[in-house]
């Protein structure tokens, strides 16, 4: 449960993923939601986490706060799927989710989320990190998954909380929320410590 003393702070999640919102709703954190549509290019020499990072920092970076209250604390997210060397977002459309899904069938990948935290004076930045095992998925899964659950929305094309999550993950390794977008239980040390002024950036 978040502490009552957070209630001095207006709170602004900048994402418009459901799962988030429900995720931070479930903390026990009150926000309100505003986003700004960007472009979500990065410099082709990140890699890993450092992409998750520099997103969710550029996210944080379009809001001018100064149109906000004093007590105002941003919170900014960003989520991809690293497989072997390789970025791998949110699919265009059902060929480009069928293309990502066959390239994690089988294999090990890893999930970075990164987290921006904002004031009118700091900015503090983290990721969290889980890797993720999918069984070899038949092209009948796939297209059924596609089908039914639209993941079109998702890093990767999918959520470990649908129906492929239950039968083709096989294991993880970190936190599950991390995998969903928004490692909870990280999120809540790092916003005390944030608030706390124990953190400086």
């Amino acid at each position: 449960m978040i502490s009552e003393k957070y209630n001095q702070y207006h709170f602004i999640l900048g994402s418009k993923s459901p799962r988030r919102q429900h995720l931070l709703k479930e903390l026990g954190l009150r926000f309100e939601i505003a986003t700004i549509d960007l472009d979500e290019h990065y410099p082709s020499e990140l890699k890993a986490e450092n992409i998750a990072r520099y997103l969710c920092g550029i996210k944080a970076d379009a809001f001018n706060l100064e149109l906000y209250p004093d007590n105002t604390v941003l919170i900014t997210a960003d989520t991809i799927v690293w497989l072997e060397g390789q970025c791998i977002g949110k699919p265009k459309d059902k060929t480009d989710a069928i293309r990502m899904l066959s390239l994690l069938s089988g294999k090990q990948h890893t999930v970075y989320s990164g987290i921006c935290l904002m004031t009118k004076e700091r900015k503090h930045i983290f990721h969290s990190a889980t890797t993720v095992n999918f069984k070899k998925l038949q092209p009948e899964e796939i297209e059924y998954y596609i089908a039914h659950h639209r993941p079109y929305d998702k890093a990767g094309s999918y959520g470990i909380q649908d129906w492929i999550g239950y039968s083709g993950i096989t294991g993880i390794n970190g936190c599950y929320y991390n995998v969903m977008g928004f490692p909870v239980q990280r999120f809540s040390d790092e916003l005390e410590a944030f608030l706390g002024g124990e953190l400086k950036e």
